[in-house]
């Protein structure tokens, strides 16, 4: 897929790789200055990917948070904040959710041909539900967004939706932030689960960049030769 758009994943986890807790509260793993590293990033994309779990669990709102940032897209023809992703195989979603109702932009539902009908009856009066098939892949979706215009996507979780673009080798960059501390708890989500990935001790991601940001650390990973760090 050389026409795809430009793919890049980030996640934030503990040190032992978990990227919240078991409890039903949100676990904050970021600081305020990653958190405004990460908002920069967001500006430079076309669009901003999660899984419907993401949707349900953390209720994002995915915009541009600075009005700096989001003026100079403005300038440059571009909406405010990049158009929103998000990719459900139930079709259970809430059209309240803070991904629908906040923003003026488009948001784009992806979702299996034997759920369309039923996503469209929950979600489809405020946001575009595109049938991809059955069953939905990372390659389905990309093809649809790069006729639609993306040229940069930026996947912000959860641990299966990054594992499913990592193991179908069409993720180019991968922002990883480590914050400093433990989970210890196998019943919260991880970053990705089991899977063949593209990368392994035979073939190592190449690493372009590592940042301490106040107390935690990111590490940036070439995963193609499209990224040029």
């Amino acid at each position: 897929m050389t026409s795809r758009p430009y793919v890049l994943l980030s996640c934030a986890m503990s040190i032992d790789g978990y990227i919240d807790d078991a409890t039903a509260e949100r676990l904050l793993l970021s600081n305020d200055a990653d958190l405004d590293r990460i908002d920069a990033v967001r500006a430079g994309c076309d669009a901003i990917m999660v899984g419907a779990a993401t949707v349900r669990r953390d209720d994002p709102r995915l915009l541009v948070r600075s009005e700096r940032r989001r003026a100079e897209r403005v300038a440059r023809g571009l909406p405010p904040c990049p158009v929103k992703v998000t990719v459900t195989a139930s079709g259970d979603l809430d059209a309240t959710a803070r991904f629908f109702t906040m923003g003026d932009g488009a948001k784009l539902v992806y979702c299996p041909s034997g759920v369309a009908d039923k996503t469209r009856e929950q979600v489809g009066a405020v946001a575009t539900v595109v049938d991809a098939g059955d069953p939905v892949t990372p390659e389905a979706v990309l093809a649809d967004l790069a006729a639609r215009g993306v040229g940069r996507l930026m996947v912000e979780g959860g641990g299966t939706v990054h594992c499913q673009f990592l193991t179908a080798g069409v993720a180019d960059e991968l922002h990883l932030v480590v914050a400093p501390f433990f989970v210890g708890d196998r019943r919260a989500p991880r970053f990705v689960g089991d899977g063949r990935f593209p990368w392994h001790p035979g073939r190592r991601a190449r690493v372009v960049e590592v940042r301490q940001i106040g107390d935690v650390v990111l590490t940036r990973y070439a995963l193609t030769d499209r990224c040029d760090g």
